[in-house]
């Protein structure tokens, strides 16, 4: 196994690599076409998701930032495809932790993560700028560089693996980064349950000048997970 195959293979033990789509981001973040016009938008970080693809057909301009764009579209691949059968496999013994609405059954879901997979990997490839290598808590851009700073399914979600020190600091590298809003979904992690330390983040943005909103979503894959956490400079 190379380096780089070892440094894919450890990274899947750590973060799951799912994409999702851009119908997905439209209701987990409560977002309109109309208000992502103009603006500097940034996915942070954004995995295989296509929201970055297809928001860029549409003329809106968005920049994904994820740690494994250092890797090449069939390395990428090969990986988004291992996460998501390894997902799959285990929907089965967890099915009804999950609200079957927006997905149908089992089968659908893993079309749907497939071809979040493609998309985005078209785009990868085909418009590559678009996609900055960069390993949190650390971004790579001036201060206020953004004027909207999505983040999905990372932040909270991975409490377990990620300590409140993490946490802490890269949401004050998005709040440098970002001159008007974040926006930040699911506030539970992996068990549905509420972030165990998600008072202190709340009071650590408070600190630091910010707004700090809770808002309910339409959209509920994880039961549990329909509340997003709104950063407002």
């Amino acid at each position: 196994m190379s380096q780089v195959e070892q440094s894919v293979a450890l990274d899947l033990e750590r973060i799951v690599f799912i994409g999702r789509s851009y119908e997905e981001y439209m209701r987990m973040f409560t977002l309109t076409e109309e208000e992502l016009i103009g603006k500097q938008i940034l996915d942070c970080p954004a995995g295989a998701c296509s929201f970055t693809a297809v928001a860029g057909k549409k003329g809106l301009n968005v920049t994904a930032i994820d740690q494994v764009y250092q890797f090449t579209p069939e390395q990428i691949r090969k990986k988004g495809v291992l996460d998501i059968e390894h997902v799959i496999e285990n929907m089965h013994m967890t099915k009804t932790k999950y609200q079957w609405e927006f997905f149908k059954n089992i089968p659908h879901l893993k079309e749907h993560r497939l071809a979040a997979l493609q998309t985005f990997l078209e785009d990868y490839t085909q418009c590559h700028h678009n996609y900055i290598t960069a390993t949190m808590p650390n971004l790579p851009f001036a201060d206020g560089e953004y004027d909207l700073l999505l983040s999905a399914h990372f932040l909270f979600m991975y409490g377990d693996r990620l300590d409140v020190s993490f946490h802490l600091e890269a949401i004050d590298e998005m709040i440098r980064v970002t001159n008007k809003e974040i926006r930040i979904f699911p506030v539970v992690d992996l068990y549905g349950k509420r972030y165990e330390h998600l008072d202190i983040v709340i009071s650590h943005i408070r600190g630091l000048g910010c707004d700090v909103e809770m808002e309910e979503v339409e959209y509920e894959f994880q039961r549990g997970a329909n509340t997003m956490l709104k950063i407002l400079k």
